[in-house]
């Protein structure tokens, strides 16, 4: 049977460039608290777009989808979910509002795993929720050309509850002994919770709210105002990539997770990125700055098509209003050109337009 042991962790040679990621991670949260505190009320703003993109693109990667309006109309709850689908996305909020207010009280154990899982499929009414799996499930890609073929066949029925157990075990002591980083164990543990693919349903959303939980817990906060499920499901070619090299002689002990931590760092450090992105626009937005000066400065740092949603998320401290008349204004002037129409429209710089009118 698989054996855990992360303590090895601390013996073992790494790539210069996981070095230098887990020297940039350290950085952003050595940060990170002086932005919270020079913030609060902007980034409170952040934090609510983040909630509602999480469980956007983590329920996406898995093809579980509603429109963006009903979207926002779910989280405003100002309407009740009506397929089995929004009953899915709303379980995911549920869990991620239990992981951003009571992260400290939720120690990494079985139970644990197991309540937030229930939790996650409540609302569906699954009969599985909160049980480990009782059939064999199996890791599987699907090929360009439409052929599936099985990448892992993860641990039996019988033997998930034991595995879960020293999972969660080695996890604890190896964060314990503190001879290992918390950047370089959590990965790890995700990885290998995939591999144990511990419940019949949901074990790929289920990973991303331990690795939230998992950050959370070791001081990395990032999670709270950018999305980590969103910068997954932009790479998740990647993703998959990294956890099909990471997985190969995993019953025998000879996988190498290595792949896995480098992509996750990297994850993790774009979100810290785009954090200090935005927090650095608030920051240099005195006074007498309006908004159009703030959503100018943002389209100056620009490069391509972006959308006015993406310009309101980037512009935490304006309102969606605020940040939609200046972009009115901006089009008036022809410094941005807005293209397409509805929920189909994007901008460009003026400068840009050449390259925009290429692509139509």
């Amino acid at each position: 049977m698989r054996s855990f042991d992360y303590n090895k962790f601390a013996y073992k040679t790494w790539d210069t460039d996981i070095l230098n990621l887990i020297a940039k991670i350290h950085e952003c949260k050595g940060r990170q608290d002086l932005y919270i505190r020079q913030k609060p009320i902007e980034l409170d703003r952040l934090v609510e777009i983040a909630r509602v993109q999480s469980t956007e693109a983590s329920n996406r990667i898995e093809g579980i989808v509603t429109t963006s309006s009903r979207m926002k109309q779910l989280f405003k709850e100002k309407t009740m979910p009506r397929n089995r689908d929004e009953d899915e996305i709303m379980g995911y909020r549920d869990v991620l509002n239990t992981i951003h207010g009571s992260y400290e009280y939720i120690p990494i154990r079985s139970s644990n795993i197991q309540q937030l899982h229930r939790d996650l499929l409540k609302r569906s009414g699954s009969s599985f929720g909160g049980n480990f799996k009782n059939v064999q499930n199996y890791i599987s890609e699907t090929r360009e050309d439409g052929s599936t073929v099985t990448r892992l066949v993860p641990v039996g029925p019988s033997d998930t509850p034991q595995a879960v157990d020293d999972l969660c075990n080695a996890y604890e002591s190896a964060i314990g002994n503190e001879k290992v980083d918390a950047l370089i164990l959590i990965p790890a543990f995700i990885s290998d919770f995939l591999c144990i693919h511990p419940f019949n349903d949901a074990n790929g959303r289920m990973s991303r709210l331990l690795t939230l939980l998992l950050l959370y817990q070791n001081g990395y906060k990032v999670g709270k105002y950018i999305s980590i499920e969103k910068q997954i499901e932009k790479t998740k070619d990647r993703y998959y990539d990294a956890l099909e090299e990471s997985d190969q002689g995993w019953h025998e002990n000879t996988n190498d997770s290595t792949p896995f931590i480098r992509y996750m760092l990297q994850v993790i450090l774009a979100c810290y990125t785009e954090f200090e992105e935005r927090v650095g626009m608030m920051s240099e937005t005195g006074e007498r700055n309006t908004s159009y000066d703030i959503v100018k400065r943002y389209v100056e740092r620009k490069i391509g098509m972006f959308t006015g949603a993406e310009a309101v998320a980037s512009c935490p401290s304006l309102g969606r209003s605020s940040v939609l008349s200046a972009l009115k204004k901006l089009t008036a002037e022809g410094y941005i050109i807005r293209k397409g129409s509805g929920r189909n429209s994007y901008y460009v710089r003026s400068d840009d337009g050449k390259n925009s009118r290429e692509l139509l």
